[in-house]
């Protein structure tokens, strides 16, 4: 039988496009992203003692480091190092200099302490993009090319399959990943997404159970599907444009929701009152698997 569920706003900043939930367990804190404005948030589980840092141009998604002391943000213009004491820029590499119609997007460590990330065509309408694998020791490589809108990178618990998805394919694919070298092989589509009621695939994770959740932006749903690649539950979502999911608190088992309050295209629907916010979903009956800092 299923657990009942709750899904309460943790903080109301109106994020223009909120992004990137990282539940940091070495902390206890919850870092998001407003991805449009150039900001980074952290908070505690309960949304209390908020601090934030100002990027100075679009940010896609961001990492703890090993030391715990710094952040790797992935920017418009490339990956760049952040000090969380002083809030100090530092750039590390440009993957795509020549392409300014590209931004970086979303992003995250693998079990090995590589950050995998890939970028997007600022109108989604190009396959400009790329899925990048960025190492400790500053070494990049391309994983795959051809991405409109990269989005939703995340590992089964064992680290050994990695999923991914070009939000306006309507897939969700998975490639077999080598963690002793980074490298991936077999794509294949994991599962078809039915956007027969609107919306496209955003930000994911995996659960401790190996099954992932993906938020459906502009549908207003949260997805769990099966490791077979079936749809297990579909949750209703308060507002049209959830971005993307993170599993955390003291036993990871709050599901943190970002949102978009405004669309970056006048295309897009636009939302409810709770359009930007932060939600918690509580009492799931799952948890999810720790994240690693870039380095670990």
């Amino acid at each position: 039988m299923r657990s009942s569920f709750s899904i309460d706003v943790v903080a109301d900043l109106k994020t223009t496009l909120g992004e990137g939930p990282l539940w940091d367990v070495e902390q206890q804190l919850l870092y998001w992203i407003d991805s449009a404005e150039g900001r980074i948030f952290r908070s505690t589980a309960q949304g209390s003692h908020i601090r934030a840092w100002e990027v100075g141009q679009k940010i896609g998604s961001m990492a703890v480091c090993q030391d715990g002391a710094n952040a790797l943000v992935a920017l418009q213009n490339g990956l760049w190092n952040l000090d969380l004491q002083t809030g100090h820029l530092a750039a590390l590499v440009d993957p795509e200099p020549g392409l300014p119609n590209n931004r970086l997007n979303d992003g995250k460590v693998d079990r090995a302490g590589r950050f995998v990330f890939g970028s997007m065509d600022t109108l989604e309408d190009s396959p400009s993009g790329r899925l990048y694998s960025y190492s400790p020791d500053g070494s990049l490589a391309v994983l795959d090319e051809g991405i409109t809108v990269s989005n939703g990178p995340c590992w089964s618990p064992d680290g050994r399959t990695l999923y991914f998805s070009d939000t306006w394919t309507g897939e969700i694919w998975a490639y077999d990943y080598d963690l002793a070298t980074g490298e991936v092989a077999n794509r294949r589509t994991f599962a078809h997404v039915d956007t027969s009621f609107g919306g496209a695939t955003d930000g994911a994770t995996v659960d401790a159970d190996g099954y992932l959740w993906q938020a459906l932006v502009y549908g207003g749903r949260i997805i769990r599907y099966a490791p077979d690649g079936t749809v297990d539950r579909t949750i209703d979502f308060p507002v049209l444009k959830p971005t993307s999911v993170m599993f955390g608190g003291p036993n990871l088992d709050t599901l943190f929701v970002t949102s978009m309050a405004k669309p970056p295209l006048p295309r897009f629907p636009d939302d409810g009152q709770l359009r930007g916010s932060l939600f918690a979903i509580h009492g799931l009956g799952v948890r999810g698997v720790r994240e690693h800092r870039f380095g670990a």
